[in-house]
């Protein structure tokens, strides 16, 4: 057999599964892929189907891997829209694309309902983006670190992975569970005293995201928009690199809790580093968000051996580049095996190590950004 055989036989099997879940109404077959007995299957579905499948969805992705063509499945949804209901109707304010089928969501005004579609964390005090020019510069590792020293301060903190194609947070927080759907609301998953989100929650972590544009920032405002957040001090948006869609996004949608809190750029302090940090700061100034520093990541490297300090990637560049740019330098992350090791295995270095020199300086990063929001609450 052929594999555009074992694609049509294996397209009728899920058809006929879809029938026998009573989910053929609501739900069809959007894309189907077979590599190496691995399927990738997107099925399209209503709000009402939603719910169905979360009831039965794995004795129904158990059923489908019973076809002898197939090992491994990869299961992923998007939100159905009526052909006869206008754009403006089936969207009206948080954005067209609502790729996260989350089920049929409460009118406004129902007690479940806390805030109007258009208003984005209404009880979220303040926002900060931790962006980069690029990757590879530790943004991620440092959102985390950050966002754990500022709940350690006291805050009621909240962390959002807003990379749609390269999350990362569900790994450096060593978490597997996957969030609650309520009322058509996530409930964000508490771990280390923070509540987090992010769509490797979702998603396979073998999953590879092949979603165009629009579809990813429909995604992005849903962890917004139709995620129970609750009430925050601050949340940490830990942005891709770049300077795209995803920060346009954002700083649109946010733009009033972002005045509150501000931008934190990461770098590196090599030259080409600083190169893109610097288109970093320049979006955030032309949008009007605070920049509130630039943190200079993998600043040094301490030979654990015979403590000799090596500037692998120079040293001082993210410091003068601050002053250049008229901006705060926060500080000096070093360049240490722990770190690396305690994001492999998911427990923050500031919790796994308080006394490690770099949980130092992510604490006294952090206790910084604490005094600016209290700042911004006292004014």
């Amino acid at each position: 057999m052929t594999a555009q055989d074992d694609t049509t036989t294996l397209t009728q099997h899920i058809t006929t599964l879809l029938e026998a879940h009573h989910l053929a109404p609501h739900a069809t077959i959007e894309a189907l892929t077979l590599e190496h007995s691995h399927a990738h299957l997107i099925l399209r579905i209503t709000a009402k189907g939603a719910p169905l499948l979360h009831k039965n969805r794995q004795a129904f992705e158990d059923a489908i891997t019973h076809h002898p063509a197939i090992e491994r499945l990869t299961l992923s949804l998007t939100a159905h829209r009526s052909p006869s209901t206008s754009p403006s109707q089936a969207a009206p304010s948080t954005g067209g694309h609502r790729p996260l089928a989350l089920g049929e969501r409460p009118k406004p005004g129902s007690t479940n309902h806390a805030a109007p579609p258009e208003a984005y964390l209404p009880e979220v005090k303040a926002v900060i983006a931790v962006a980069s020019g690029k990757g590879g510069v530790g943004k991620s590792t440092t959102a985390v670190n950050l966002a754990c020293s500022l709940a350690r301060l006291g805050l009621k903190t909240g962390l959002l992975d807003a990379d749609i194609y390269g999350p990362s947070l569900p790994h450096m927080l060593g978490e597997t569970q996957k969030p609650i759907v309520d009322h058509g609301k996530l409930l964000p998953l508490e771990r280390w005293g923070l509540k987090t989100m992010s769509i490797g929650y979702l998603v396979e972590k073998e999953q590879a995201m092949i979603w165009r544009g629009p579809m990813v920032m429909g995604a992005l405002t849903q962890l917004m928009s139709d995620v129970s957040w609750g009430a925050l001090d601050v949340l940490i948006v830990d942005l891709p690199p770049g300077t795209g869609d995803a920060q346009l996004t954002l700083t649109r949608k946010l733009s009033d809790k972002l005045q509150k809190g501000g931008a934190v750029i990461v770098s590196t302090p090599q030259d080409i580093a600083l190169l893109d940090a610097r288109r970093g700061v320049t979006l955030f100034e032309k949008i009007g968000t605070p920049l509130l520093g630039l943190i200079e990541n993998m600043s040094y490297f301490c030979c654990p051996h015979c403590h000799e300090r090596t500037d692998l990637f120079g040293h001082g560049g993210a410091k003068e580049e601050a002053n250049a740019l008229n901006i705060p330098f926060l500080g000096e992350i070093p360049l240490l095996r722990d770190i690396r090791c305690s994001a492999d295995e998911g427990t923050p270095l500031v919790l796994r190590e308080p006394d490690n020199p770099a949980s130092q300086a992510y604490t006294a990063i952090a206790r910084h950004l604490k005094d600016q929001l209290s700042h911004h609450d006292a004014a």
